[in-house]
């Protein structure tokens, strides 16, 4: 069974900074795949960025510029660094691994951005 536990989200005030990370403990192979999904109050999930083992990365349009997504491979922990934050990006956080045709999921971290 793969968890993935994530941390860093918080209170802050639009045009400033958090840092969100995740990690999975336990495992002990290489996670190919790792990315942050959000989930704001009345949307769907959204995929936020995402990042392979060989750094390739991939950002929606919304974050692209503010967002930078980050991984420790030796550590599986996947870092997603949000600057200029803007209240539309007050959400439900989630981690995301695919593994063997699985979907794993953190259990979302909260970040609320006050105008």
């Amino acid at each position: 069974q793969v968890q993935l536990v994530e941390s860093g989200g918080g209170l802050v005030q639009a045009g400033g900074s958090l840092k969100l990370s995740c990690t999975a403990p336990g495992v002990n192979f290489s996670i190919n795949a790792m990315g942050w999904y959000r989930q704001a109050p009345g949307k769907q999930r959204e995929l936020v960025a995402a990042i392979t083992s060989g750094g390739n990365t991939n950002y929606a349009d919304s974050v692209k510029g503010r967002f930078t997504i980050s991984r420790d491979n030796a550590k599986n922990t996947v870092y997603l660094q949000m600057n200029s934050l803007k209240s539309e990006d007050t959400a439900v956080y989630y981690c995301y691994a695919p593994l063997a045709g699985m979907h794993y999921w953190g259990k979302g971290t909260l970040v609320t951005v006050s105008s």
